[in-house]
């Protein structure tokens, strides 16, 4: 078993998904350091482009209060299940949060900033021009919760931990260190020589700290429910397995002081409680048993908070329209299946998908939808031609790419949404048609095996069993008789990880600073390690060129280039079938909870928020 104790068992929700879903996502704009000459020297902050908004001298960050009150508790309603309280590894269902709150790393992301790290445990950091190394100073004053103190012993351990035994991100990431030394006690030197990564100082930066002294190397995979020992401003201390985790502020936090967290963690209590079921879960947000919810259905959105507390303002709704790239909803075409590995299928069933339908009868119109996944943003290529740099970053793949996608003029199918449109049908049966697949009588059949058109959407939530079954009536017209089979998280979440589905509703959330985490998300070595978020399996050269070109551009204009270059190419692979674009976080907290008026470029913020009033313990679940 693993273990943080010497023991036999160590990006908010918004957090959450920022932490799991944009915790590596980075620029490879051109590294910038707050310096005062062209010699490399220390800094309290580091950026990829540019320089760090705050000065050194700065004394809390723009999108925090730092006269919030201290104490009170918040409780949040999670959905799904948790069997581990190890967010670093592949195996079991980690409770994310302690990423955020327990565990710290040597910097700490500036939300106001497409991708800037400030000090954390690292007072701290230098590095040169080429990045062929990177130097981090840990602050004195750093404490493990047990009052031992931060060493470089503990950075040097956790990278060798985590590039051995760490999530495949991770080793990925720690094993281009090409060497890691520590001078002093307080000193972290990483030689990046030959890495050819010009955001590696940043990764390491943001890379958790575990304390040598309180980890069992030999049991580090295994899940384990026993608290961590960790130096962030919370610990754990109570755990209702697979019901409920709490988290209590460490009243000898070392860092609470520090300019990057003043006015952030002002709940002395977070209690996480889990929910196997959506409309359970809403139920008792109406109850008021937990404080706050991200609302992701547009249904209930609209009509489903004409409640007595939301209609005497006791429940408070904001809508926050964030700065970074649209979160994005696909139907996933897992390539390493027979039945998806002809491009024309997919591109035959994208045909098929009755958004327009969908939109009006399920979302209110309220979404739009690109095909892309930097949708909303500078970085989509979606209806934007390729201009000189990207052509030329493409022409060794030009055969691959369509010309249409090149010069900006695809565009995603419009039906007329009646659900029976007959243009995008007859083009989708010639498509399949193409790829060897004919209409016997009202069964679409494989043209030599003559079996069935068939395959599996997994599904996990309501809303998700509801666009599987509109799209199961489109199919049924083009002959396909698919199957919609729902499942729960922790079923979900397993065969994902594995890959072992046909087709999947999922989200890539992005930032408006890609980086190495897209070989992660898309790149041909992902595709046949399991626990990446390669799901469609995509095994592309161009992808792979595409994502190696942003991580070496030297300038903004380049990297702009490189960027849509790959969304270009993502889009040319016809992997998935965009849903729907979010342009906006619709958040509902009771009104004991209070916020900022600010808000950070990435969005809400619940490190950010406060107690209204007296503390008064959460009602009984």
């Amino acid at each position: 078993m693993f273990m943080f104790q010497r023991l036999r068992e160590g990006p908010s929700v918004s957090s959450l998904v920022r932490l799991c879903s944009l915790a590596f996502a980075f620029t490879t704009f051109t590294l910038c350091l707050w310096t005062s000459g062209s010699r490399a020297e220390e800094a309290h902050a580091i950026a990829m482009h540019g320089k760090p908004a705050m000065p050194a001298d700065f004394t809390h960050m723009p999108y925090a209060n730092p006269d919030a009150p201290k104490g009170g508790r918040l409780t949040w309603g999670l959905l799904g299940t948790f069997d581990s309280l190890n967010p670093f590894i592949v195996k079991g269902l980690a409770v994310q949060p302690i990423r955020a709150y327990v565990v710290e790393s040597l910097l700490a992301r500036g939300q106001d900033e497409p991708f800037t790290l400030y000090g954390l445990l690292a007072k701290t950091v230098e590095t040169d021009a080429e990045r062929s190394y990177v130097t981090f100073r840990i602050d004195p004053r750093a404490r493990f919760s047990d009052g031992k103190p931060v060493q470089a012993e503990d950075v040097l351990f956790s990278w060798q931990l985590l590039r051995d035994h760490g999530r495949p991100n991770l080793r990925q990431y720690y094993a281009k260190v090409a060497k890691a030394e520590a001078p002093d006690p307080l000193t972290v030197r990483f030689d990046l020589a030959g890495a050819n990564d010009r955001e590696l100082p940043l990764i390491l930066g943001l890379m958790p700290i575990l304390p040598k002294h309180a980890v069992d190397v030999a049991t580090f995979e295994e899940t384990t429910l026993s608290a961590p020992i960790a130096s962030g401003p919370y610990r754990v201390t109570a755990v209702k397995p697979g019901a409920s985790v709490t988290l209590s502020r460490n009243p000898d936090y070392w860092g609470r002081d520090l300019p990057v967290n003043r006015g952030l963690f002002n709940f002395d209590e977070i209690r996480l409680d889990y929910y196997r079921e959506a409309n359970g879960q809403f139920e008792a947000f109406k109850r008021g048993l937990y404080d706050f919810r991200v609302e992701n259905e547009p249904l209930r959105w609209h009509d489903g908070y004409d409640f007595p507390a939301a209609r005497s303002g006791e429940v408070i709704r904001d809508t926050f329209k964030p700065g970074t790239p649209q979160p994005s909803e696909f139907l996933v075409f897992n390539t390493r299946r027979p039945v998806f590995a002809d491009i024309r299928v997919r591109q035959a069933l994208t045909l098929l998908f009755d958004f327009e339908l969908v939109n009006r009868n399920y979302f209110f119109s309220l979404y739009s939808r690109v095909a892309g996944y930097f949708a909303g943003s500078d970085l989509s290529a979606y209806a934007r031609p390729a201009d000189a740099r990207e052509r030329e970053l493409l022409k060794p793949f030009a055969a691959q790419i369509p010309e249409y996608i090149m010069d900006g003029s695809y565009r995603l199918p419009v039906t007329d949404g009646s659900g029976r449109d007959r243009n995008t049908l007859r083009a989708a049966l010639k498509l399949l048609s193409d790829a060897g697949y004919d209409l016997d009588g009202t069964v679409l059949r494989n043209r030599v095996t003559k079996a069935p058109f068939t395959f599996e959407m997994l599904v996990t939530t309501r809303d998700q069993e509801r666009i599987a079954l509109a799209f199961q009536r489109d199919l049924k017209r083009a002959g396909i008789e698919p199957s919609v089979r729902s499942v729960d998280p922790v079923q979900f979440d397993q065969r994902r990880l594995a890959y072992e589905f046909d087709m999947i509703q999922n989200r890539w959330d992005q930032s408006l600073s890609p980086g190495n985490e897209q070989y992660f998300y898309w790149g041909s070595a992902a595709a046949d390690s399991p626990g990446t978020r390669n799901y469609m399996g995509a095994k592309d050269p161009a992808v792979d060129a595409m994502i190696k070109a942003l991580l070496e551009a030297r300038d903004h204009t380049d990297f702009v280039a490189a960027v849509r270059a790959l969304d270009r190419s993502l889009i040319a692979g016809f992997y998935t079938i965009p849903l729907f674009n979010v342009s906006e976080q619709w958040i509902a907290r009771w009104n004991r909870i209070e916020r900022p008026s600010t808000t950070a470029l990435s969005g809400y913020l619940p490190e950010t928020w406060w107690s209204k009033g007296e503390p008064q313990a959460s009602p009984a679940k």
